[in-house]
């Protein structure tokens, strides 16, 4: 697993800036970044990937909703079971 800083987000997903991002995580559609740094933030590739799959195979914004939630959730089962 790697965790992608925010231009190779933006060049995996489409997005043209960092506030359509933002504005996607705050509406429920992208996960929340992960701290890496005292000042800077990353995602895990496997959650751009799988909402990259999601998006590409049509999946309506509930389904993508749910989908971030649950990679939400595996991130705090990862700590629970380390």
């Amino acid at each position: 697993m790697s965790i992608l800083r925010m231009p190779a987000v933006k060049a995996e997903t489409g997005h043209r800036s960092h506030a359509s991002i933002y504005n996607a995580i705050k509406a429920g559609l992208f996960t929340k970044p992960v701290p890496i740094g005292q000042r800077s933030v990353g995602w895990p590739d496997y959650e751009i990937k799988a909402i990259n799959a999601a998006r590409i195979a049509g999946q309506p914004e509930d389904a993508i909703k749910a989908l971030v939630n649950r990679l939400h959730a595996k991130r705090t089962d990862v700590l629970v079971q380390a």
